[in-house]
């Protein structure tokens, strides 16, 4: 049975805008129906928002929104530090987090902050080892974790959260990523494979149809039991026609693609209201992605939200 459509949405950038005027955003993401608010995990290029400040702001102006990091880059953060505000804020918002986690991809930052930027193999492994830290100090016993990168010894996670652990999404392009997101994670996120230089102009030749069956192929084969996992996908270009006007958003991942990569695309949106929402009914009934992130105009979004959420 295909899973229920959820919406994510961006959280609103800090430009021109004061922190009253950023809380009322986030609270009208809220009240158009989306599940969560996502932010991801930058410091440079003018990025300003911290993800676990903002994600507690977020949680604290609204009541129902969860907030989600898309994602953490493993490498900023110790898992041990990363389950201690993860496990405050889920208690603190109620259980409103869904943690998104990944190994990274933009080496200029990793330079920027003096971080040594390994092969894509061994961050991968250091992401599975740090995944295996956070699910075990969310466990209900002091955890012992002997690993390449990690070594825990008798720790109690605390605070312990009411009911089941926050979620987990592991968000990734490759192979051995999307393998570990089966293996480990709740939420597998199904992205472009980015080259660690940052280069973005191959993004959606690696968003055809055929490749993304490939990476949920990879995920559920690697996965104990598929029928459990979530699929999430950000559409990279949205152009939505609503009331005869246009609105969209373009990733910076889809700006340099061909109109023939991004006509054939599951994740471009592209038309009227009804016929992005049948879209979206065929890739979720195609592939199985219900979780989708509609990019960030709140204009070309929330209709669609209104019809499926």
């Amino acid at each position: 049975m295909p899973k229920p459509f959820r919406f994510t949405a961006a959280m609103p950038g800090l430009a021109n805008r004061t922190p009253a005027q950023w809380r009322d955003q986030i609270r009208r993401i809220e009240e158009l129906g989306f599940s969560s608010v996502a932010i991801s995990d930058h410091f440079t290029d003018g990025w300003a928002m911290d993800p676990i400040v903002a994600m507690t702001v977020a949680a604290e102006a609204t009541s129902r929104l969860r907030v989600l990091s898309l994602v953490f880059c493993n490498d900023f953060r110790h898992p041990v530090l990363l389950h201690k505000s993860m496990a405050n804020l889920a208690v603190f918002s109620g259980g409103r987090v869904e943690i998104g986690l990944g190994a990274g991809w933009k080496q200029s930052e990793h330079a920027a902050a003096g971080l040594t930027f390994d092969p894509p193999g061994e961050r991968v492994e250091r992401l599975g080892e740090s995944l295996d830290v956070i699910t075990g100090l969310f466990g209900p016993e002091p955890l012992t974790y002997a690993g390449k990168h990690y070594r825990i010894t008798e720790l109690d996670g605390l605070p312990k959260p009411a009911g089941a652990r926050p979620p987990i999404l592991v968000g990734g392009g490759g192979r051995k990523v999307l393998e570990l997101a089966g293996r480990a994670a709740d939420i597998v996120g199904i992205n472009p494979r980015l080259t660690a230089g940052g280069g973005l102009a191959g993004a959606m030749a690696d968003m055809t149809p055929e490749r993304i069956a490939q990476k949920i192929a990879w995920a559920r084969a690697a996965a104990p039991d598929p029928g459990r996992l979530e699929f999430q996908m950000t559409m990279l270009d949205v152009r939505v026609t609503v009331d005869g006007e246009s609105h969209g958003s373009t990733s910076s991942q889809a700006a340099a693609a061909t109109p023939e990569q991004l006509a054939a695309s599951p994740a471009v949106l592209h038309g009227s209201v009804d016929a992005c929402v049948d879209k979206l009914v065929e890739v979720r009934e195609r592939f199985g992605i219900s979780y989708f992130h509609l990019g960030g105009n709140l204009a070309a979004a929330a209709p669609i939200v209104a019809k499926l959420a």
